[in-house]
């Protein structure tokens, strides 16, 4: 299938080299959402190393590769479609991954048993543009969340057509149950930043924890600081 390779600049070793296809859908190419939280992860700001992390519409696998060269121990998913590209971009940089790295099939809103316990941290890049995704990916959130997940949401804030609805309609359906957290532009990688690119932090709230507890017998444990991140 014809495509194109896009080098993804690391602070600490070679470039990510990661393929792109020019049919497929848009799952198919990096975004640039997708190079922010990248990049913010090469930051710093959160600990990766030996954490379970999962990357959801993980489309060229970008940002979960990035976390996988960070030390994580990452499960890259997307639909069946895309895990012959996912597989493809995880080969190309197996030798700069520190960490470990595979993908899976995972279908927003459907059983999500086999990806438990909750991971440590969840990564999404530009993944709530699709107006009828909206309920099937909160349930899929709601369901991978524990008490000590963080979740990093990077999406570019889009003006034209519907998007500004579909955003704020999916940010008010996340604040029923999560706490957000804007993370600062000043925060983000120096270069790779840009004004109408957001990161959300996403927590899930303290009296949704003590019930999510509760329901699996781990009793009323105050939540402890989920995002163990410095801004």
């Amino acid at each position: 299938m014809a495509g194109w390779v896009r080098e993804l600049e690391r602070r600490g070793g070679p470039a990510l080299r990661l393929q792109q296809r020019e049919a497929g859908g848009v799952g198919c190419v990096v975004w640039d959402a997708a190079l922010v939280l990248a990049k913010f992860l090469e930051t710093g700001a959160c600990p990766l190393a030996s954490r379970h992390v999962l990357e959801l519409g993980a489309g060229t696998g970008a940002v979960g590769i990035m976390a996988a060269t960070l030390g994580a121990d990452v499960t890259v998913t997307d639909l069946e479609e895309l895990q012959e590209l996912l597989a493809a971009n995880i080969e190309s940089n197996r030798h700069l991954v520190t960490g470990a790295v595979r993908a899976q099939v995972l279908k927003w809103g459907e059983d999500v048993t086999e990806f438990q316990p909750p991971p440590d941290y969840i990564l999404m890049a530009d993944c709530i543009y699709y107006e009828e995704s909206l309920e099937p990916l909160l349930k899929t959130l709601k369901d991978l969340t524990g008490p000590d997940t963080c979740v990093l949401c990077c999406y570019e804030q889009r003006t034209v057509g519907k998007n500004p609805e579909i955003e704020r309609k999916y940010f008010e359906l996340l604040q029923v149950d999560f706490e957000l957290e804007e993370i600062p532009l000043e925060k983000h990688d120096e270069e790779y930043r840009s004004e109408d690119i957001r990161i959300v932090a996403i927590r899930r709230k303290p009296a949704l924890v003590e019930l999510w507890g509760r329901g699996r017998g781990y009793g009323t444990t105050p939540q402890r600081d989920c995002l163990r991140c410095g801004w």
